[in-house]
């Protein structure tokens, strides 16, 4: 008779079940690449590369691994604990239904959510078309001529709306940026931040009053107003032009299906949120805002923007236009440090626009105020005021009981926005119904009102409503190009969809071994909380008590991080590695200041640093100095105390990457973090490559004061095809009193006077919830042996691909951290085979390139993860091994120079079809270089695109129909 089983019931629970199922390569696999790295084990390998002098000396201070299982009960039984209450507070978010084809096959779809920024457009095709159908939809609605991809969120655009006509404005002396007095308090406190350390001075009150008075740069109103006034800004802009300033308006998207586009008035900038397009309130996000401004301006657009190229086929093409501003190669002379976008996002706005198209839009934007009417109408009828007598979807009430009608309404499962003891504000959205509408009479008058919904209705569609003023209605057509207007039916959607979505790489294809970038698995376990309407329908604003679920994820999250880096506070409101970057230098600012240190304004850079590190030192008023980097990759030592010692009196802080941008794991960066502290400097590290620290080191430890988290990396956030992300810092206990606080929901912890950073108080809240089930599952045990092998994925790959290319930088004993850069230098003197062709040439193998000429010109970066297999790594293995081949064809005289694999790359299905193909190589080694591409490969749906074409032809909207037919 067979054995019974002996295992124990401890084993056969299998806690640590999810571990395997995160980490990529088997048991098997493990020894296989050790063996044949020379390491006996994974400690032992921890020892060649990791200095022992960083690692830690006890295990990491986390609960064990839980199940899928376990950790989604406990997650539901928190979620719970938040009260989902009808919103009505308005303030830029506001409750939306979300089409369910939208929901199924975008937010939870990893054919979408895995994908990475495009900048491979070749293989990015799909979701290009997916951001340009954005940016047309934000032209149609602002009436202007150049939208960007998407900004972090609406209180993030006007900072940057700001910093735009600072730039741009030809009043080259004027210092100051009028912001309207009703203008979201968010929106507001994220400007005053940004101003304060490049030196603006920002004055809020009636900017109709206060033009006559100053000689501004810029102007900013709300459009409509934070309380619901719907202004015709015709004059005022004519004023501010007058003065040859700029004027930005932040709109709301909902309002101008039904308002004159601010474009029409006069306007320079637009933006606002694209959130109720759609997109669950989540508690503050992740939403994507919009962005759009005048062709004149395009060069100083902040983040990025899709436009229409050729192939080498001469067909229409997509991508990222105008790469020149990006921050890796203007630094600190950057106009912005957005690295991102909210490509998920964005195109869920997108694809809302597509499928309810211009008159499903109207519809729904008449609903609101339609509702929006009545209800003011019965108000009115019983004697009370109104604060505004224009209105789309706000009103605001001068109530004697506000506070009791508040109250009541809280009662009816209702929340109001209460600006004062005698002022309530309401704002109804796609979600309000006639039953809100019964309920709020109900609350604010009491029962027995008499009202009649039905009546009021009548009376209103037979006089017409008068609510937005007859020369600010919209009276020029939307969103006429045919993509609006072609996909109505769920079968057209969910086809569309699935077409866009089949033109690009994700990680549901292959690894994205983008070095520096961290695309590790995004666990269908991690991302099932996000889409819960307990996290999903919470308004950012919503009384506290009311987001008790919220408050303990996020606390309990705060304690996980702050036991993995060893900081002893975590700020979770940065919602981009850039802006955690900058919340960072803004609170090492603030600590200098209060130590009546604020002339210390010296930030010592490495040359291998990020390049949003200088970036966000200038937008922190601080004076890049930078540090040499030695023939190894490490910081040079010496010129580093050298500098720091030259402006010790004037200091700020140090900026490094830990590990290196280079893959390597410094030996000097204890001394390094006190040659700045000993010259009165901050040591602030960049959490870029904390996939290499976690569980095995702690960067507090280490000698940073303060360090930004990238959850979209290290913790499983997924990266969205462009954002969202989130960038929480922590900060030892000296600092942490200086980090953002809100001044809408008060922070605890924080001094109450500190700015915001981000529209909402916890950044893109739902999303925290990936990182804290990824946590949660894998455990203090877990996070140590996915660091592990991440750092053995990576040696494995730089010894096998160190046979055919040089590697440029290896630490001790020749390991590299978690990636590795290979040179392509030498081989293009010999080939001229340059490291795009390579990168081209992987996608005919059905691989994304790793990161071209980053950090260094020339190179290609590579970084595997520790969620990949060895099955994999050695696919890639195989395709640099036969591109590799190709080059020394090349070197060799074998085949041409120009017409071949790697020039031509990438190839497609036009060239299997081309009849009159003639190139000095097979169709079959074109497009099937390896065997197993004949059972699946993945296609590029376009032929290599050029890039200068693109940028001296720039065209960034949604390509005209006749065109297509050319």
């Amino acid at each position: 008779m067979p054995a019974q089983n002996q295992a124990p019931l401890s084993v056969l629970e299998q806690k640590d079940a999810f571990i395997a199922r995160h980490i990529g390569p088997s048991q098997e696999e493990q020894q296989a690449m050790l063996a044949e790295l020379g390491a006996a084990d994974l400690d032992q390998l921890i020892q060649q590369t990791v200095p022992e002098s960083i690692q830690v000396k006890e295990p990491v201070d986390l609960p064990g691994s839980r199940t899928e299982a376990e950790v989604l009960s406990y997650l539901k039984t928190v979620a719970q604990k938040n009260q989902i209450n009808t919103s009505m507070i308005g303030m830029g978010y506001t409750d939306t239904i979300v089409p369910n084809v939208i929901l199924r096959n975008v937010l939870e779809n990893p054919g979408w959510y895995t994908a990475y920024t495009p900048y491979q457009p070749e293989v990015s095709q799909g979701r290009l078309e997916a951001i340009l159908n954005f940016q047309t939809m934000v032209l149609d609605l602002t009436g202007l001529d150049l939208a960007n991809a998407s900004l972090l969120d609406e209180a993030t655009a006007a900072s940057e709306a700001m910093t735009l006509c600072k730039r741009m404005s030809k009043a080259k002396k004027a210092n100051v940026f009028l912001v309207d007095e009703n203008v979201h308090p968010q929106n507001i406190s994220v400007i005053e931040t940004r101003a304060e350390p490049l030196g603006y001075e920002v004055i809020i009150g009636n900017v109709a009053e206060l033009i006559d008075q100053h000689d501004p740069f810029g102007v900013l109103v709300q459009y409509p107003s934070t309380f619901g006034d719907v202004n015709d800004y015709a004059e005022l802009i004519e004023k501010v032009h007058a003065k040859k300033a700029l004027f930005c308006a932040a709109a709301d998207i909902m309002a101008l299906i039904s308002l004159k586009s601010p474009g029409e008035l006069g306007a320079d900038v637009v933006f606002g949120s694209a959130q109720r397009f759609g997109v669950p309130m989540g508690y503050g996000g992740p939403h994507a805002a919009f962005f759009a401004t005048r062709d004149a301006y395009k060069r100083s657009v902040p983040g990025r923007i899709i436009g229409v190229s050729i192939d080498t086929r001469g067909n229409k093409a997509l991508r990222m236009a105008m790469q020149t501003r990006e921050q890796h190669i203007r630094r600190e002379k950057a106009t912005s440090n957005i690295c991102t976008a909210q490509v998920l996002l964005a195109n869920m706005a997108a694809f809302y626009a597509i499928y309810h198209g211009p008159e499903g839009l109207k519809t729904i934007a008449n609903r609101i105020h339609r509702l929006t009417d009545i209800l003011a109408t019965g108000l009115q009828s019983k004697g009370v005021e109104l604060a505004n007598s224009s209105w789309f979807d706000t009103i605001t009430l001068n109530l004697a009981n506000a506070e009791q009608a508040y109250q009541n309404a809280l009662d009816a499962g209702i929340n109001l926005r209460k600006i004062s003891d005698k002022q309530l504000g309401l704002t109804c959205d796609e979600c309000t119904s006639r039953e809100t509408i019964e309920a709020l009479w109900n609350a604010i008058l009491g029962e027995g009102h008499g009202l009649d919904l039905e009546a009021i209705d009548a009376e209103i569609t037979a006089k017409g409503s008068a609510s937005i003023p007859a020369s600010l209605l919209r009276d020029k057509e939307i969103l006429q190009h045919p993509v609006f207007n072609s996909y109505h039916s769920e079968t057209e959607m969910l086809r569309y969809l699935k077409q866009l979505e089949n033109k690009d790489i994700s990680l549901a294809h292959s690894m994205i071994a983008l070095g520096s970038c961290t695309m590790k698995l995004n666990a269908t376990a991690e991302m099932i909380p996000v889409t819960w309407p307990e996290f999903g329908q919470l308004h950012p604003f919503a009384p506290v008590d009311q987001a008790a679920g919220y408050q303990q994820m996020i606390t309990e999250l705060e304690d996980q991080l702050k036991a993995i880096t060893g900081f002893d506070a975590i700020c979770m409101q940065p919602n981009s590695g850039a802006q955690g970057e900058y919340a960072g230098l803004l609170a090492i600012r603030k600590y200098h200041q209060a130590n009546g240190d604020g002339h210390r304004n010296i930030c010592l850079i490495p040359t291998s640093a990020h390049g949003t590190n200088p970036a966000s030192a200038a937008l922190a008023d601080m004076k890049v100095v930078l540090v040499g980097c030695d023939d190894k990759g490490n910081v040079d030592i010496e010129d580093l105390r050298s500098k720091a010692e030259q402006h010790k009196d004037d200091l700020s802080c140090l900026m490094i990457t830990y590990p290196s941008t280079h893959g390597v794991f410094e030996e000097g960066i204890r001394e390094i973090c006190q040659i700045v502290h000993d010259n009165g400097g901050q040591v602030y590290m960049d959490g870029a490559n904390l996939n290499a620290q976690v569980a095995v080191s702690q960067p507090a430890e280490i000698g940073a004061d303060v360090s930004h988290m990238n959850l979209h990396k290290t913790f499983c956030i997924p990266h969205g095809g462009g954002g969202p992300g989130m960038g929480p810092i922590g900060v030892k206990s000296h600092l942490a009193p200086f980090v953002a606080n809100h001044p809408v929901q008060q922070i605890e912890g924080p001094n109450p006077e500190n700015g915001a950073v981000s529209a909402a108080p916890y950044g893109s809240a739902s999303i925290l919830t990936i990182s804290w089930v990824y946590i949660a599952l894998m455990g203090g045990t877990g996070l140590r042996a996915a660091t592990e092998n991440a750092i053995l994925n990576a040696n494995y790959l730089s010894k096998k691909l160190g046979e055919n290319y040089p590697v440029l930088y290896t630490g001790r004993n020749d390991r590299v951290a978690h990636e590795c850069i290979i040179d392509m230098r030498p081989l293009k003197e010999t080939s001229g085979i340059t490291e795009e062709d390579v990168a081209k040439r992987l996608m005919d193998f059905g691989f994304h390139a790793p990161t071209m000429s980053f950090p260094v010109a020339g190179t290609l970066m590579i970084e595997p993860t520790e969620s990949e297999s060895k099955a994999e790594l050695d696919r890639f293995i195989e395709a640099m091994s036969v591109i590799r081949e190709e080059i020394r064809q090349v070197e060799a005289g074998e085949i041409d120079d120009e017409n071949n694999p790697l020039r031509n790359a990438p190839h497609t299905m036009a060239d299997l079809v081309d009849p009159n193909w003639d190139r000095p190589y097979s169709l079959e080694k074109a497009v099937f270089p390896a065997d197993h591409l004949k059972t699946s490969k993945v296609w590029p749906t376009v032929n290599r695109i050029d890039n200068v074409y693109g940028d001296r032809n720039l065209f960034c909207s949604c390509i005209p129909v006749e065109d297509y037919a050319e």
